[in-house]
């Protein structure tokens, strides 16, 4: 099967790219920070977008290509399987962190490196906006978690703080580039 990787531009993003995307994710343990240390809780939910998540996302990511950030897609054919986005705002002590705010795979298309691949471009778009560190407020799933970690993402010396107190269930994490 051949992926394609791409760079989207803001007339791409539409409702109708994500036509058969399929965000289904059963999760059932979690990862927790009690005081210093992480916990891995059992949690029983099933995350669906609706339509109106579908809209939001669509807007989203129109403003982060409208702000000089970067959307790529995967796709097979001619359909997105992946997308990742990447904020141009930078934060941080040091001004080091620019967000990877999206990195999604459809259900059906997990386990084929396609997070990866857009991981990878993630921190090419993240090193061409001059980042030392790419954020994540990433999903507290197992699954979720093992996969940032693979990678080499740590906890992050510094949080976000609008972004943990907004996603307080989120763990807080950084790439370094």
């Amino acid at each position: 099967m051949y992926v394609s990787y791409q760079i989207l531009s803001r007339t791409q993003i539409t409702k109708a790219l994500f036509r058969s995307f399929d965000r289904h994710q059963v999760v059932t343990k979690c990862w927790i920070k009690e005081e210093r240390s992480w916990v891995l809780e059992d949690k029983f939910y099933v995350e669906e977008w609706s339509d109106a998540q579908y809209e939001f996302l669509v807007k989203c990511l129109k403003n982060t290509v409208d702000t000089g950030g970067f959307v790529f897609g995967a796709f097979v054919k001619e359909r997105l399987v992946g997308f990742a986005s990447v904020e141009n705002h930078h934060f941080g002590s040091k001004s080091q962190y620019v967000q990877l705010s999206c990195i999604h795979v459809s259900c059906e298309s997990r386990g084929w490196g396609l997070g990866r691949g857009l991981f990878s471009c993630a921190v090419k778009g993240a090193r061409s906006l001059g980042a030392q560190k790419l954020y994540i407020s990433a999903h507290p799933a197992q699954e979720t978690q093992a996969f940032y970690h693979a990678l080499g993402c740590v906890e992050a010396e510094e949080y976000h703080k609008e972004l943990a107190e907004s996603e307080p269930d989120e763990c807080q994490l950084e790439y370094a580039l």
